[in-house]
């Protein structure tokens, strides 16, 4: 893994430093892209009569109009068929008191809903997680290959937001959980600055 600092580049086969083959590893990719902070979700679905739920840190917003979202599930995951042939799931948006419930389905073993308490979605069909900041409840768009992941496109058919500006939401960081401080209030971003968002 390169040293903190180090840039680290992909070459071609030519030596000049283009898109090619990279010259890092795996390691080097993962530890940079943990420098971008995210929240964190737990995305519950059914397939064939079961309920599948993951841990998920890719949840992504695509667009207000028709309103998608996005998240990424790998294809090495034990619940990988299923979850490339769902029609709904829903997303939980966790509060950092859900740290446990984040690495419980995190994990690829053992029964991830024993003891969960959980409500039905209407329009999913899916498990909502009370105490989660948002469920967004969403049909399958569209599900495109993202090497060695899949990444699943939904169109929110409904959302709900329990969390208001004194909302705790569990964060990840650079391999661990981090709490955000809400003592520490930024001056919140006119609309008319959105373009940041890309929105």
């Amino acid at each position: 893994m390169s040293a903190a600092g180090e840039t680290v580049r992909a070459q071609d086969s030519t030596g000049g430093g283009h898109a090619g083959a990279a010259d890092f590893t795996a390691l080097d990719l993962r530890a940079a892209l943990g420098m971008f902070a995210t929240g964190v979700t737990i995305v519950t679905a059914e397939s064939g009569g079961e309920r599948i739920g993951a841990t998920v840190s890719s949840f992504n917003s695509v667009s207000l109009d028709p309103p998608l979202v996005l998240f990424s599930v790998g294809r090495n995951a034990k619940a990988f068929a299923a979850w490339n042939s769902v029609e709904r799931f829903a997303i939980n948006v966790l509060d950092q008191s859900q740290r446990d419930l984040s690495s419980r389905f995190g994990r690829a073993q053992g029964d991830k809903w024993l003891g969960v308490k959980t409500l039905r979605g209407e329009a999913s069909g899916a498990a909502l997680l009370p105490g989660a900041l948002a469920w967004f409840e969403c049909e399958t768009h569209r599900i495109l290959d993202g090497g060695d992941h899949i990444i699943i496109l939904g169109r929110v058919l409904t959302l709900t937001r329990h969390g208001g500006e004194a909302a705790q939401p569990l964060v990840f960081f650079g391999g661990s959980y981090r709490n955000l401080d809400a003592k520490t209030r930024v001056e919140p971003l006119p609309s008319e600055h959105w373009w940041v968002y890309a929105w």
